[in-house]
């Protein structure tokens, strides 16, 4: 009972779930806050680059603790980045996406 009400920065947390006891609903707002100026930023770069400019690297999100999401389908906020063959739409599509 008196392990089920520790702090959540105690050593028992810390050594049975890791990283992810460090990581409260601010740290995860945080960083969903970076990931999505990156794809901002991203979107404006290749929007603004010529039609004739090497396609961009889609960024990488920020690295979270716990497991993966490698092996499941996305979902629908990200189904315009997985439109192309490179995992991120093209200049064109993003180019008549905002008109």
């Amino acid at each position: 009972m008196l392990v089920k009400h520790m702090p959540r920065d105690s050593a028992v947390n810390r050594d049975l779930h890791g990283e992810a006891v460090q990581w409260d609903a601010s740290t995860h707002l945080l960083a969903a806050l970076v990931d999505h100026a990156a794809v901002s930023n991203w979107m404006t770069a290749t929007i603004n680059s010529g039609e004739d400019a090497e396609p961009l690297d889609y960024p990488e999100p920020v690295p979270r603790p716990g497991p993966r999401e490698t092996d499941s389908e996305p979902d629908e906020s990200h189904q315009v980045a997985r439109e192309s063959s490179t995992g991120a739409p093209s200049s064109h599509h993003l180019a008549s996406f905002f008109g």
